[in-house]
């Protein structure tokens, strides 16, 4: 590598990013910008390895902003038996709420029990007791709270929607929640800004390359508006997620196979709709899965989901479909008063879970909420390093997992030190300061409400200041980027010029969670916006126009194939 400081200083710019992964050599190229690479690129470069990761689109715009952004151990792998990957899961949360205060905290999460004449079940409430037990016992406690059993009025108090008629008592336990597309990028850029790897996203592979003895040596490229370039690394790193098989496909010229896509939808409503002050998990009465409802951070929607299917159309394009739709609001509407109806419904998304197919010869049920969540990490005989299955909670320890395979590869060439990860106790990029900027007084001295000030500091921490800073002199970039919706318009600048957002849909759907919340208000925003952040993209009106159009008529097919299209007095017809 250049020894050239100017060269070498760290940086989350696209431009020059392209340029050193086009001039330099790394030790180690990760493929794949979701959670799982971005977290194996900081560990890689935390560890003092020459660290290079691209994505094809945006960082985190697969899985990864589309999960059901929570960080648990989850309850039904103890059903499963599966108590070694809560046992880790709830230990990575704990280290979660350390290293990214910011972005991932406490939420408690409410298990009404329903039953007739006043009673439940025995073998229900038994059930639930003796999970929950082992869920604290397993790790839960670390959060500070155990579990407790409340009464009926107590559970009316946090969802007073709960048919009051059939509902009994109540399970009150605690996990935590995240944005996800935000601790993504977080992780990218504490790899880039605190430890020097280089990283960019629109930049997909085309081919492997090898070196003299057929073992892969890098990648060819082909970024959006540059000429395609090789990306030369002595260990390729595989973390693409649902795609991990086509990727093996050019490494090992056969389709593996191992990964079996299941789908998971959510919908976001209005709290007056659904007004719960926590989270809460309501039974599904007719397949006995359950659901979340969980208000977001800040403002006035609430999320319900997750489905659990499984997939087979294509994977860069999972929909949200009628029926999903209806099975959520029907889960929802089953355990509640409130008569929830897709017009209700003001924000959808879906992704897919990379779970691993289990092995020839095991038989599992059809039900993809059977098969593990656990991950894995295999080095193809031609040296590529592929990290497939896992769940968000556990990135890190997937990273960590990945970069010792790394390592052993690297063998002698790898750096002193590098065999140990510095990973559990190494602070996210936001966590820094947060804690002083929530201190009593910290929204006068600013001139925020303090509500304002709560949500900047959950998406940016310790960078508030900085974030805030672009809007000296420009009061109305202090103004919502969406009507109704806390992010402020000052983020959008901030996405393009301190975290590579490239497109309106970077912005809106990602940076900010605008589009996941208010469909409709970010499409009627979409033309504001685009005029806003044209200059920085260096775009013209007409080009600033035609994304806009491109954009909002995404929107539409997605409300219109989840069934949630205009109505017929909309319409006209």
């Amino acid at each position: 590598m250049p020894d050239d400081p100017g060269h070498l200083r760290p940086a989350f710019d696209r431009e020059s990013a392209l340029d050193r992964l086009a001039e330099d050599r790394f030790d180690v190229l990760v493929i794949g910008g979701g959670i799982t690479g971005a977290g194996v690129a900081l560990d890689a470069a935390a560890r003092g390895l020459r660290t290079a990761l691209v994505e094809r689109e945006d960082f985190a715009s697969g899985t990864s902003s589309r999960s059901s952004k929570l960080v648990h151990g989850g309850l039904r792998y103890l059903q499963q038996r599966d108590v070694r990957l809560v046992y880790e899961a709830l230990h990575e949360r704990q280290r979660l709420l350390v290293n990214a205060p910011h972005l991932v905290s406490p939420l408690p999460f409410l298990i009404p029990l329903f039953g007739k004449d006043g009673t439940v079940q025995k073998t229900v409430a038994r059930f639930y007791s003796t999970a929950l037990w082992a869920y604290d016992v397993t790790g839960g406690v670390r959060i500070g709270k155990r579990h407790k059993r409340i009464d009926r009025t107590e559970a009316l108090t946090h969802l007073p929607t709960l048919r009051a008629d059939r509902l009994v008592a109540a399970f009150l336990y605690y996990d935590a929640r995240t944005d996800d597309a935000r601790l993504t990028l977080a992780l990218a850029r504490t790899a880039a800004l605190d430890h020097g790897a280089v990283l960019a996203n629109y930049t997909p592979v085309t081919a492997l390359l090898e070196d003299e003895g057929g073992k892969l040596a890098g990648a060819t490229v082909a970024p959006v508006g540059r000429d395609p370039f090789d990306i030369r690394a002595a260990v390729v790193v595989n973390a693409t997620g649902v795609w991990a098989d086509d990727l093996r496909f050019l490494d090992e010229k056969s389709h593996p196979h191992s990964i079996r896509p299941a789908k998971g939808i959510h919908l976001t409503v209005p709290r007056a709709k659904l007004p719960a002050d926590i989270a809460a998990v309501l039974p599904v009465r007719q397949d006995h899965r359950s659901i979340f409802v969980v208000p977001w951070a800040d403002g006035d929607d609430v999320y319900l989901g997750t489905t659990d299917t499984s997939w087979t159309g294509s994977l860069d394009d999972p929909a949200c479909l009628p029926e999903d739709v209806d099975y959520v609001i029907g889960a929802a509407n089953a355990a509640t008063t409130g008569i929830l109806t897709r017009e209700d419904v003001t924000g959808v998304w879906a992704g897919l879970r990379p779970l691993l197919a289990p092995a020839e010869g095991h038989q599992v049920s059809d039900r993809t909420a059977d098969l593990s969540r656990r991950h894995t990490v295999r080095v193809s005989p031609r040296g590529m390093v592929s990290v497939t299955g896992g769940k968000l909670t556990t990135y890190r320890l997937m990273a960590e997992d990945t970069v010792d395979a790394v390592v052993r590869r690297l063998g002698p060439a790898a750096p002193a030190g590098a065999r140990r990860s510095p990973t559990r106790r190494l602070p996210l990029r936001g966590a820094a300061g947060t804690a002083e900027l929530r201190r009593p007084g910290t929204a006068a001295r600013l001139g925020l409400d303090q509500e304002v000030l709560d949500a900047l500091l959950g998406r940016h921490g310790g960078e508030t200041p900085a974030v805030l800073a672009l809007a000296e002199g420009r009061p109305d970039l202090l103004e919502p980027l969406v009507p109704g919706l806390p992010s402020l318009k000052v983020e959008a600048l901030w996405a393009v010029r301190e975290e590579m957002a490239l497109t309106l849909e970077d912005v809106l759907s990602r940076r900010t969670r605008s589009l996941l919340r208010r469909a409709r208000d970010t499409a009627s925003a979409a033309p504001a916006v685009a005029e806003l952040l044209g200059p920085d993209w260096g775009r013209t009106p007409g080009e600033s126009a035609a994304e806009t159009e491109a954009f909002v008529s995404e929107i539409e097919r997605t409300l219109a194939r989840a069934g949630l299209g205009p109505s017929q007095e909309e319409t006209g017809s």
